[in-house]
């Protein structure tokens, strides 16, 4: 389920808790301090080199604090690679605004563009193979960090547990075999639905095989394991590699064979990009 697009009731859900967080009843320093109606221009540092994501959520957070807001500036877009010291986009707008709204903008900005960023990373040492985002995600904010896993290059595995089968080493031990795990599910739900089977070694590889599975998740096996299982498996099934990868083993990893690499670490463990905010005319 590919989270290319974001919807405008969630833009804006993430906005009002946002901004309902950081300014409740007013800034009390920026509103003692800048006259009201004082119209300012801004504009938004890159500090690091970085793939963009965020900036429509950062112009609309913009445009409900004062809607009279004008982007003057704004070369790039969302899934763009931006050169440290570029300025990413110039705006003018109510000077209490452009304060009041600057740390939630730029926490936006910041947290999305840093997964944006480490999921390039990720795409370019693994290609030919896919890289695929987990459910790995911060409570609540999934749809964002899989948009910017999109934004970054890589591709959105399952959005959550209800839109597609993947049978881990629990449902095995519940069901009591990968055979019987399979068998429960075409049982239920038939031939409409893709199966894909974790498996940890080269016995369940074939067991997997011989139930005809749509992918085989080869869970946190060696290299030369996974050299192992992509022979056998022969392409009668496409080949996941999954756990413990990093950036280090994707050269590896990109000439075994697999069709696709799942990484959790592009969701949670990325780091924020360094943005700046500075008023340049008031």
């Amino acid at each position: 389920m590919l989270k290319n697009t974001l919807m405008t009731a969630d833009i804006e859900s993430l906005i009002n808790t946002c901004l309902d967080e950081d300014i409740q009843s007013g800034d009390i320093t920026t509103r003692n301090i800048i006259s009201n109606g004082q119209i300012c221009e801004a504009e938004l540092i890159a500090k690091d080199s970085l793939i963009l994501s965020g900036l429509e959520i950062f112009k609309t957070l913009f445009l409900k604090l004062d809607p009279e807001t004008v982007f003057l500036s704004e070369p790039f877009h969302d899934g763009d690679s931006i050169e440290k010291g570029s300025t990413i986009i110039k705006f003018r707008c109510d000077g209490v605004k452009i304060l009041e709204g600057e740390r939630s903008g730029l926490n936006i900005l910041q947290w999305l563009s840093g997964i944006a960023t480490l999921t390039r990373k990720y795409v370019d040492k693994a290609h030919p193979v896919i890289v695929l985002d987990t459910r790995k995600t911060t409570p609540g904010l999934r749809i964002f960090e899989k948009y910017a896993v999109y934004s970054g290059g890589g591709t959105n595995h399952r959005f959550g547990l209800y839109d597609a089968v993947m049978i881990k080493d629990n449902h095995i031990k519940s069901a009591g075999s990968i055979f019987r795990a399979v068998e429960k599910i075409r049982e239920a739900m038939g031939n409409k639905n893709k199966i894909e089977v974790e498996t940890q070694n080269l016995d369940e590889v074939r067991e997997a095989l011989e139930n005809r599975v749509d992918i085989i998740m080869l869970d946190n096996m060696s290299i030369k394991m996974i050299r192992d299982a992509v022979i056998l498996i022969d392409g009668r099934a496409k080949v996941e590699i999954s756990g413990g990868v990093t950036l280090e083993c994707l050269d590896e990893i990109s000439k075994t064979g697999a069709d696709f690499v799942s990484v959790g670490a592009l969701t949670h463990s990325a780091p924020a990009v360094d943005i700046s905010m500075n008023i340049i005319s008031s």
